[in-house]
């Protein structure tokens, strides 16, 4: 038998290859047909065959995530704040630190009912995650998301039937679609990375105007803090997630755009990952 043959034997040959053991659980359950989390299945079925064309599957998969392919795109799918979401190479592959953004969203959106409800704005919604996992926290919220590329919003609007949330999308470049539109809240994960930064070719299997922003990198963020404050409320806030070295210059985007009580909040690293500010009330 070779050393894919065997499902603890697939798993220790992925291991050696190169791939993290966790990504290679992911991969072998994914061929498997197992759901990805079922680390515990692995375990107990260490000793049994693999499916001739499992393994083949299994083989492939591996190649082409050494070849760094993001694995959410080899398995369809992406655990983000509870969800499972459908992903692939239409979007970008949700960052577990952009959870960060979405708790910061939750703490200033009330739960329950209002007697007029929460209005909540997700620019550049991709694959829906932030969006969506503010529906599902937020029931009673009105979720707007809208993105440029109509791609990303199948694979969104996708991802709210199977979920079953209730998400308006809507297709423009920022703003446009909600010109005379006000809102309680606006987060955004905009692109943001520079257009030589040395970590672009990494990144080469992802769509390149999800995440290159000019020169600097601060291109959409500098638009995005300038033209929020026509689609706030009084006391609405902004929250933006950037780059690992940008929060700086991010608060004094928003300053500069007349927000007040700006700030930033740090990702499960330390790493100053959002920053936000809010209207005069």
């Amino acid at each position: 038998m070779t050393d894919s043959s065997i499902v603890g034997q697939a798993l220790s040959h992925g291991q050696a290859l190169g791939l993290p053991l966790a990504e290679a659980r992911m991969l072998l359950l994914h061929v498997l047909g197992r759901a990805l989390h079922e680390r515990a299945w692995l375990v107990a079925h260490d000793g049994d065959p693999m499916p001739p064309e499992a393994s083949v599957q299994f083989g492939m998969l591996v190649r082409r995530r050494l070849a760094g392919e993001p694995v959410a795109y080899l398995t369809g799918h992406k655990p983000f704040y509870g969800l499972d979401l459908a992903v692939d190479a239409r979007v970008l592959d949700p960052r577990d630190d952009t959870e960060t953004l979405v708790d910061w969203a939750l703490a200033l959106s009330p739960p329950g009912p209002r007697p007029v409800p929460w209005r909540l704005l997700d620019l550049g919604t991709g694959s829906g995650a932030i969006a969506l996992a503010l529906c599902s926290q937020r029931p009673a919220a009105e979720v707007t998301a809208i993105d440029r590329s109509e791609d990303a919003l199948a694979v969104a609007a996708a991802n709210a039937r199977q979920l079953a949330l209730p998400l308006r999308l809507l297709t423009g470049d920022w703003f446009a679609p909600v010109q005379g539109e006000r809102f309680h809240l606006i987060v955004s994960n905009p692109p943001y990375i520079a257009e030589s930064d040395p970590h672009l070719p990494a990144l080469v299997h992802e769509p390149r105007a999800a995440l290159v922003s000019g020169p600097d990198g601060l291109a959409d963020l500098r638009h995005l803090a300038a033209h929020a404050p026509a689609h706030l409320l009084p006391g609405g806030w902004l929250l933006l997630e950037h780059g690992w070295d940008q929060a700086e210059a991010v608060r004094a985007l928003l300053a500069a755009a007349g927000f007040e009580h700006v700030q930033s909040r740090r990702d499960l690293a330390g790493i100053e990952r959002c920053s936000g500010g809010q209207m005069a009330a």
